[in-house]
């Protein structure tokens, strides 16, 4: 046998990629499985994106290699959006980087940034992949722990208490993945200064911004951010666009050219169409946004009701796709109790813990399933 590489023995299947293989051969068992674990938009694009890749695909060149750095109208256009719905201004010639997707930016970040060794600030509970992509460039993992009764925030006098010499990077996300908590500008203005104290690279992950949340923010937008910060952002969610694999980074000139040189030895580019759909989904009108809402609220509504047949609470004011809500206090395991539902009621939600162990004691919603079937869900409790 030929053996694998060291650094896989640190990282274990994505919980998606192994529970949902689970979940499909229940359901080709003929189970009626709801589907609730996973934040695939279900929904489809605006028809003018699809228009705009339907003509793209016929333009001269179109199914060439693209530019590492996308197409010039693609950053004019994350430029334009980011200065009209955030109020910050970036350069697109060498702030801006379109990406395959900013799952992808989270591996290319790491790779520009991280040695072997260096320490990782990683919120708990987050995004596993902050946890596994630190791993897999062999960089150590730093849990930072986001409570509810902090609001999902990190207490910054702990984390400075530490011995902090050997960090490079801290990873965030606001609207934070998966409570729904939404940062303050002090409370970015704090982290700045924090990871200024410390000489830290902030990336701050923000692709649930326009999803039920009245006040979009980007980290950029405070004095001084470029000077430390990273943001990325993705049109899966947003824009419906998840299978498109569309997201960008923005920053100083110098952090984008050094993710640059790692990307362009990675990939040639995304599809020509691809980004003639995302410029076009960046100019979408407040009436997209308006109706997006008006269906993610309705469905909203309708888990809020679910998770009180199921006996949990939950903070009626997070933003994003999902409802994180918490468990009765007689539970004690909150991947039992999901597993109690996927079997016994053939509804499949997520638990907590695979964000981290703060996550124990939670359950996470999506809100990628249409009304009836959350209606349906509903009716088998």
């Amino acid at each position: 046998m030929i053996e694998t590489a060291e650094r896989l023995k640190s990282v274990k299947e994505y919980y998606f990629s192994k529970k949902l293989r689970e979940v499909r051969g229940l359901m080709a068992k003929g189970r009626p499985i709801i589907n609730m674990g996973i934040g695939s938009p279900d929904l489809a694009p605006s028809p003018e994106v699809i228009q705009s890749v339907q003509s793209a695909i016929l333009d001269e060149g179109a199914h060439q290699y693209q530019s590492y750095q996308g197409l010039p109208e693609l950053r004019n256009g994350i430029a334009k959006f980011y200065k009209e719905r955030f109020g910050v201004m970036a350069n697109p010639a060498n702030e801006i980087l379109p990406l395959m997707g900013s799952k992808e930016g989270i591996m290319h970040i790491s790779m520009a940034f991280l040695n072997k060794g260096d320490g990782v600030l990683v919120p708990n509970p987050g995004y596993p992949t902050y946890t596994s992509v630190t791993k897999l460039v062999e960089a150590e993992p730093i849990y930072y722990d986001l409570t509810e009764s902090n609001g999902w925030f990190p207490d910054l006098d702990i984390l400075e208490s530490q011995d902090l010499s050997g960090v490079k990077l801290m990873w965030l996300s606001y609207p934070h993945m998966p409570t729904g908590a939404t940062a303050t500008e002090e409370q970015f203005s704090n982290l700045i200064a924090f990871a200024k104290r410390n000489q830290i690279l902030l990336v701050n992950d923000n692709p649930y911004s326009f999803v039920l949340n009245d006040k979009p923010k980007s980290i950029l937008a405070i004095d001084g951010a470029m000077d430390v910060c990273l943001e990325l952002n993705s049109l899966s969610k947003t824009f419906n666009m998840a299978g498109w694999r569309v997201g960008f980074v923005l920053g100083h000139s110098t952090f984008i050219e050094a993710i640059l040189k790692v990307k362009s030895n990675m990939d040639s580019g995304m599809f020509y169409g691809i980004q003639k759909g995302a410029v076009a989904a960046l100019e979408s009108t407040d009436v997209w946004y308006s109706n997006l809402n008006e269906v993610y609220k309705e469905r909203r509504d309708l888990i809020f009701k679910l998770a009180d047949k199921l006996g949990c609470s939950y903070d009626e004011h997070a933003v994003g796709m999902f409802v994180w809500a918490k468990l009765p206090m007689s539970v004690n395991s909150s991947e039992e109790f999901i597993d109690n539902v996927l079997y016994h009621k053939d509804i499949f939600i997520t638990p907590g813990t695979i964000f981290g162990s703060n996550g124990e004691g939670y359950i996470r919603f999506s809100l990628c399933v249409t009304k009836e079937k959350i209606q349906e869900a509903i009716d088998r409790l």
